[in-house]
C-alpha cells in the first residue's frame, strides 16, 4: 500500500492505493467510497481483493484529509468533483467503483457531472430521500434527530438517529409523536460530552439526504449503474430509498448479504458479512 496526498485549491485529499498502478491484470482499479466515513472503513473489503488494485480515500474534512474551503458542509457535488480529481491523479480510468452511503450520493452525482469516469458503479444503499414518497416525513424526522443531538449531546442524538433508520416503512405521524429513545437502551452514552461536530447527526450532511438525482442523465451514462441494498435493510430507510432508486432507473435492485455495513468487518461495532459480501461484490463487478 502507498499513500498519496492530492493537493486541490480547497483540500488536500489523501488516498491510499493497494497494488499496482497501471493495474497487473489489465483492469480497472476499483476505487471504494464512504461517506461520511473514510478509507479505514473498507480495510476488511481491501483484504479480500488481493488480485485488484484497490484505491481508498479520505473524503474531504475527514480523516487525513483536510480542507482549505473554510466550510464544513458536505455537498454531493463538491464530493463529486474531488472524485473527479481522484480519478484523473489515477491515470487509469475509467475505474470500478464501490460506493456506500453518502459516497453512493456521491458516485451518482459524479457519474452525472462526469459520466466517463466510471465503467462499473455498485452504489450500495445510497441515502436519498427525494425517492421516496414520505420524503417530506423523512426528512421530518431527520430535523428531529438532530435538534436532539444540538440539545442533549452524541448519545442522545446517536439513539434518535438509529431509531429513524432502524424505522420499517414509511415515516408515519405515530413514528414522528413517539419521544426521543433512551440513550442507554441503545448503549448509548447518556452524558454529553459537549461536541457538536459530528457530520452524520449534526445538519452539515444535509445536502447527501436531500440530493435530488439526475434520472436520464443517469440513465444516459455509460456507466453501468447497479443500485445495491443490503438483504437485512429491505425495510428501513436505506433499503427502502435503493429500491425506490433503482426502480426510477428501470432496474431491480441487486441484494447483498447484510445490512448498511455488510463489508464491514468487527473493527468498528457494526460487523457485517465481509467476506460474503466481496464474494456478491466480485459476482457483480465480473458480471458483463
Amino acid at each position: 500500500m502507498t499513500q498519496h496526498t492530492l493537493e486541490l485549491a480547497e483540500v488536500d485529499l489523501v488516498y491510499d492505493v493497494h497494488g499496482p498502478l497501471p493495474t497487473a491484470d489489465g483492469r480497472p482499479p476499483l476505487v471504494m467510497v464512504g461517506q461520511p466515513m473514510d478509507a479505514s472503513g473498507f480495510q476488511a473489503q481491501v483484504a479480500l481483493f488481493p488480485d485488484r488494485t484497490v484505491v481508498t480515500y479520505d473524503p474531504r474534512g475527514l480523516g487525513r484529509s483536510t480542507r482549505k474551503d473554510g466550510s464544513v458542509t458536505n455537498e454531493p457535488e463538491t464530493q463529486a468533483e474531488d472524485l473527479h480529481a481522484l480519478i484523473e491523479a489515477l491515470g487509469a480510468g475509467p475505474v470500478d467503483m464501490l460506493a456506500s452511503s453518502g459516497g453512493a450520493v456521491s458516485a451518482l452525482a459524479l457519474v452525472t457531472a462526469h459520466p466517463h469516469d466510471v465503467a462499473t458503479l455498485v452504489a450500495h444503499e445510497p441515502p436519498i430521500d427525494s425517492v421516496l414518497p414520505d420524503a417530506e416525513a423523512v426528512h421530518r424526522a431527520r430535523i428531529a434527530y438532530t435538534r436532539v443531538y444540538e440539545e442533549k449531546g452524541w448519545g442522545a442524538g446517536m439513539a434518535a438517529f438509529i431509531a429513524m433508520t432502524a424505522w420499517e416503512g414509511q415515516v408515519t405521524d405515530e413514528y414522528l409523536a413517539q419521544p426521543a429513545p433512551d440513550p442507554a437502551a441503545f448503549g448509548m452514552p447518556t452524558e454529553d460530552d459537549g461536541s457538536r461536530g459530528d457530520p452524520l447527526l449534526s445538519d452539515v450532511s444535509w445536502a447527501v439526504c436531500l440530493y435530488e438525482p439526475d434520472i436520464e442523465a443517469l440513465q444516459a451514462s455509460p456507466t453501468r449503474i447497479v443500485v445495491a441494498v443490503g438483504e437485512e435493510s429491505i425495510k428501513v430507510y436505506t433499503g427502502r430509498t435503493s429500491i425506490a432508486l433503482a426502480e426510477k432507473l428501470g432496474q431491480e435492485p441487486t441484494v447483498f448479504p447484510s445490512h448498511h455495513g455488510g463489508f464491514m468487518g468487527g473493527e468498528f461495532g457494526y460487523a457485517g458479512q465481509p467476506e460474503a459480501f466481496a464474494a456478491k461484490l466480485r459476482e457483480v463487478l465480473d458480471r458483463t
